[in-house]
């Protein structure tokens, strides 16, 4: 049977046991209905209906039976009931202790830990905020450096524009690269040659190869219609136009500052724009081809600077052959002061082992004076007088008279 945990579970039990009694009475009733309406003898009635009521004296005794220990066990079930309500209770209050004492501890960990994470947000957006600020700054320095840099490019347009002051451009360009390459006592800048010509920039190299003539040209008028060119065959037009001025540029070179046996057999065409070097090299290679056969060598401020610094080792070369025999003498002088310097050094040497075996010879002749000195300590005098010769003249004791003297180590 189940124990119920209520008092309603305990009412609910017998209630069934009620049911069950009339249950059993109601099929006492009908087998005493039945057996009579079959005919059965009223005595066999009787006798099954004293059974019956036996039989339920007996269910009512065990339901009394039944009653008094479910009444036991109703009042041990609801101490045990008390029982557990409290130990649920004290159980309850001590997990709500635990959980407010763990929450409280998230919400501290958690205010530390939103402390500590405002306190970085705010330490970021200082940091951010500074470095926003420097970059304003930066980029303001910049506007101003852009607004500067496009005046300035306005002004070189003016300038450029100009024939005379373009070429007094690519002459700035290029007293810059050799002075700051060649010794100044190898160029001249405006040199005049034989005839009255004059040359922007002369190198003054010995022979071979000798003078050397540079010219600045700057054809910008046709490189800039090849720039803005927009068809193929505008390009093709600008592009003739540029090899036209070039090859002009260098036949006057190669007329005018090749003058044999006064300048080199060769001469510097100088660009002063990288742009229009390539454009040469990468599309009118036969410019280029034209101007080696006339012995004019077309440079760029870059391949400029790469000959300048060759020639100035080739001269720095030069000029110590020249000086090859001072080289020489100088090296002689030297060998001649290595040899004396060994010669000194030597009899340095010998001075030192010399002093060496003085020091060696020292220190023998200290160890023989320390070992005499600890032989003269270690003397004993013993004096043993002589019996036969007490009370005689001195002057007139033997030698055997005398006091003998032993020595003892």
């Amino acid at each position: 049977m189940v124990v119920p945990t209520n008092l309603n579970g305990y009412l609910f039990v017998d209630l069934n046991l009620f049911t069950t009694l009339i249950v059993i009475l109601f099929f006492v009733v009908l087998l005493t209905f039945v057996v009579v309406r079959n005919g059965a003898s009223t005595r066999q009635v009787i006798r099954e209906l004293q059974d019956n009521r036996i039989s339920t004296k007996d269910t009512t005794d065990k339901l009394a039976t039944n009653q008094g220990e479910l009444a036991g066990r109703l009042t041990q079930l609801s101490e045990t009931q008390v029982t557990n309500q409290n130990r649920l209770i004290d159980l309850m209050q001590s997990q709500e202790r635990a959980v407010s004492k763990k929450l409280e501890e998230r919400l501290a960990d958690l205010g530390q830990r939103f402390g500590e994470g405002m306190e970085k947000s705010r330490v970021s957006q200082q940091t951010s905020l500074g470095e926003l600020k420097e970059r304003l700054v930066r980029i303001d320095a910049a506007q101003k450096n852009i607004e500067e840099l496009s005046s300035q490019v306005v002004g070189l347009q003016d300038i450029l524009s100009n024939k005379q002051a373009r070429g007094a451009f690519g002459e700035v360009q290029l007293t810059d690269l050799v002075k700051s390459i060649m010794p100044p006592n190898f160029y001249s800048f405006q040199a005049t040659l034989s005839g009255g010509r004059r040359v922007d920039c002369l190198l003054n190299l010995p022979y071979p190869p000798g003078p050397i003539a540079i010219d600045a040209k700057f054809p910008l008028e046709s490189y800039r219609l090849l720039v803005d060119a927009g068809s193929d065959r505008d390009k093709n037009q600008a592009r003739k136009l540029l090899a036209t001025d070039v090859l002009k540029h260098v036949s006057d070179i190669s007329e005018k500052y090749i003058v044999p046996g006064e300048t080199a057999e060769s001469a510097l065409l100088f660009l002063p724009s990288e742009a229009v070097y390539a454009e040469l090299h990468a599309n009118l290679p036969d410019v280029i081809e034209r101007s080696w056969k006339s012995k004019v060598w077309v440079v760029s401020p870059t391949t400029l600077m790469a000959t300048l610094n060759t020639i100035r080792a080739v001269l720095k070369d030069s000029q110590m052959r020249e000086q090859a025999h001072v080289i020489q003498r100088e090296i002689m002088i030297l060998l001649q002061d290595i040899g004396r310097l060994d010669g000194r050094v030597g009899k340095l040497e010998n001075h030192f082992r010399q002093a060496e075996d003085d020091l060696r010879q020292i220190r023998v002749s200290t160890e023989k004076i320390t070992k005499r000195g600890n032989k003269i300590e270690e003397i004993e005098l013993q004096v043993e007088p002589n019996q036969a010769s007490f009370g005689k003249d001195p002057g007139t004791l033997s030698n055997d008279d005398h006091t003998s003297l032993k020595i003892q180590k």
